[in-house]
């Protein structure tokens, strides 16, 4: 079956094992057939509701039956699906809702108490409410402020006679998805990514990993991260199992993997320090093919661990950005051979290390890593002026029949690569901090601390951390001795968990340039220096 859409490779795989498991979630499984027919149910809701070709619609929920339904049943409706991460506040998801231009929300009647007094100019017209996940009934619905033209309906499948096919599908150069990705200048950033990425990025993924009908992949990740999103694409592209689990402790994805049989997981690098750090059941252990690793650097003690704890786990080291979904991986056969290499392009993608001038650096000299192919993303959404930036030609690359020359994806990333081939991160040119596999923007953390009131100045920045990859360390200055308890107490009322400080350290005063704006590197100088004491 030629696939141009991502809902197609679930529809081929409910025709091809329809009784096969594909989804589990909270004691319950669905086969093929069935996740297919609540999928071809919400694209039938959807366009009901009016959704069409290029439509947002915004998925605010936890990982269940109805996040994935929602999500592929966009696809079905021709439209244009976003995930919401679930840990976020009202303010980051208005955002989000605001900037995607999203008609439609999904979400739950708790979800939406916790974010309806930030809804108002968010521009939705219809919020439909699934069931709590604790099987309640979501009769008494909140009540919502006056929002001229929104409808608030419960998610109900559509009859079996209200249910068209997918429709005819459409080039797979559309708009599939946007992922929100936090940026160093402030809100996240949408990435725009087509069919063709995800279509392709799945069976890249899938091939490397070696997937087959008869794995059981765990689905621990944010289904609004790349990574994560790709657990549900790679296994529906071969007719695998997906275990849905939202992480709350560690022996939750021990009982998970046991009770499943789970044979591969993809992490980051705290979810696999927590992992190492509990007793796993013999089966459990046994049953892992692979563990893979993507959102920052595994420290090689830590992978020492892991490799004991799995002997029968291949481990795949790999490298990714939400603007091109993956990059590159290290072959599990080279892993002894070549300590904290990132390894190579994955199939069906370029990568190049390049001066500023775009010429390419020779062995082991430093420069900026560049995914060129099908995998790299339309662009930013609403965002020309940074799209052009970061998502431009290569000189001298692009093949002389093209009309257009290819976009690449200038990553941002300082890479070396050695004499065979196999790539080496050195760092990022940018702010951003990387924690927890998050990317989190400087920006947003201070605006969180200046919203307080109680401090005059602040300055976030990540020091290297084992754990967390960087931890977050705020300076700030205030008018009076800071209560760094109290701020983050304030603090967490608008931001997630992953994007409050570790440490907070108060400032006499802060070195400025010579235009009078903050002298951000001198305050990093500074600051780890602190934090190194």
């Amino acid at each position: 079956m030629f696939v141009t859409t991502i809902h197609q490779h679930l529809e081929h795989q409910a025709r091809l094992r329809p009784g096969a498991p594909a989804l589990s979630a909270r004691d319950a499984t669905l086969t093929y057939a069935e996740l297919w027919r609540a999928v071809r149910q919400a694209g039938a809701r959807f366009a009901g509701l009016g959704v069409a070709r290029h439509d947002r619609v915004a998925v605010f929920l936890e990982k269940r039956f109805e996040t994935v339904a929602a999500l592929w049943g966009t696809s079905v409706a021709g439209g244009v699906f976003v995930p919401v991460n679930p840990l976020l506040k009202g303010k980051q998801v208005a955002h989000v809702l605001r900037d995607s231009g999203a008609r439609v929300l999904v979400t739950s009647p708790g979800r939406l108490n916790a974010v309806r007094d930030h809804l108002g100019d968010t521009g939705l017209t219809t919020v439909l409410l699934v069931d709590p996940a604790d099987g309640g009934l979501p009769h008494d619905l909140p009540h919502l402020p006056e929002l001229p033209g929104l409808t608030v309906l419960r998610w109900a499948p559509a009859a079996d006679d209200d249910v068209e096919p997918a429709g005819t599908p459409g080039p797979d150069t559309d708009i599939a998805a946007i992922l929100y990705t936090s940026g160093s200048t402030g809100a996240p950033k949408g990435v725009v990514l087509s069919h063709r990425n995800l279509v392709v990025g799945a069976t890249s993924v899938s091939g490397y990993l070696h997937n087959t009908a008869e794995d059981v992949l765990l689905a621990v990740l944010p289904l609004s991260f790349d990574a994560g999103l790709s657990q549900l694409t790679t296994a529906f592209a071969v007719g695998a199992h997906v275990v849905l689990h939202d992480y709350l402790l560690p022996r939750g994805v021990t009982a998970a993997c046991e009770r499943y049989g789970v044979t591969g997981i993809t992490g980051v690098p705290p979810l696999w320090t927590q992992l190492a750090g509990v007793e796993w059941p013999s089966g459990a252990r046994f049953a892992l093919r692979y563990f893979a690793n993507t959102g920052g650097r595994m420290p090689a003690a830590l992978l020492g661990e892991l490799r004991g704890l799995f002997p029968a786990a291949a481990p795949y080291l790999m490298y990714g950005l939400t603007e091109a979904f993956r990059s590159t991986y290290l072959d599990p056969a080279q892993v002894d051979a070549r300590p904290g290499s990132i390894g190579r392009a994955i199939p069906n993608a370029e990568v190049l290390v390049l001066r500023p001038d775009g010429t390419p650096c020779g062995p082991d000299e430093p420069g900026e890593l560049v995914h060129r192919g099908s995998l790299v993303a339309l662009g930013y959404w609403n965002d020309p002026e940074r799209t052009a930036a970061r998502f431009r030609p290569v000189p001298g690359y692009d093949e002389p029949w093209r009309a257009v020359p290819e976009p690449a994806v200038w990553s941002g990333d300082t890479v070396v690569r050695d004499a065979e081939g196999f790539l080496y991160f050195v760092g990022r040119e940018d702010e951003m901090i990387k924690t927890s596999g998050y990317r989190v923007s400087p920006t947003e953390v201070e605006e969180a601390a200046l919203s307080t009131g109680l401090v005059r100045e602040a300055v976030a920045i990540g020091v290297p951390d084992e754990r967390l990859g960087q931890r977050i360390v705020l300076a700030v200055l205030a008018p009076e001795p800071v209560d760094s308890e109290r701020l983050l107490k304030e603090m967490r009322q608008s931001l997630p968990t992953f994007m409050l400080p570790a440490e907070v350290h108060a400032a006499e005063s802060f070195p400025r340039n010579p235009n009078g704006k903050l002298d951000r590197p001198a305050i990093r100088a500074g600051l780890v220096a602190e934090v190194a004491e």
